[in-house]
């Protein structure tokens, strides 16, 4: 009989190479998302608590967060990758795929549901073929909700891009995914 040596995932720990040492490797690193990671880890990582950051730099630089960012993350800040994970499956805003070329956001709030936003909600789905946090099939619109966007004196609320748009209707939110689209083919 062999007696096996228990060994500890020191990667998953956070100590692996931890700091200094684990974003050298990174900047280093052939891959491209690696390396684009380390880039907004050099930035932020100086920054009381800068996971949030870390993880929004990281999504504004390469349109998603990559498994393989969670790892050369989780090193840098000497924290464990499922504590990485958990921030970015806590938060919807956060993703690991890339959105598509355009994302639609739909109020939910309150205002906006009591000014028909539950009706835009379910028109801008079937329109759309896909559900929140999701993609149409011919990659051009990424699906999510927003909770507030600032203008329930005139709800229900979209934006398109990060263009706000107040008191759509299905017809009106029919012409602006039109328009979106007509303006980048």
């Amino acid at each position: 009989m062999h007696q096996r040596e228990a060994k500890s995932d020191l990667a998953s720990s956070g100590g692996a190479r931890g700091g200094k040492l684990a974003l050298d490797a990174a900047q280093a690193s052939p891959t491209p998302a690696i390396a684009a990671t380390a880039r907004v880890l050099a930035q932020l990582q100086h920054l009381p608590g800068p996971l949030l950051p870390v993880l929004h730099g990281v999504q504004h630089e390469l349109g998603c967060i990559p498994a393989e960012a969670v790892q050369t993350i989780a090193e840098a800040l000497n924290l464990s990758r499922a504590e990485v994970h958990g921030v970015i499956t806590f938060y919807p805003h956060f993703r690991s795929e890339p959105a598509a070329r355009h994302t639609l956001e739909v109020c939910r709030a309150e205002s906006c549901q009591a000014m028909g936003g539950e009706h835009l909600a379910a028109h801008a789905r079937a329109k759309l073929g896909c559900d929140f946090h999701a993609s149409t099939a011919d990659g051009n619109f990424t699906l999510e909700p927003v909770y507030c966007l600032g203008l329930c004196a005139q709800s229900p609320a979209v934006m398109i891009d990060g263009q706000p748009h107040a008191r759509v209707t299905p017809d009106k939110l029919d012409r602006l995914l039109t328009r979106t689209l007509e303006a980048t083919s």
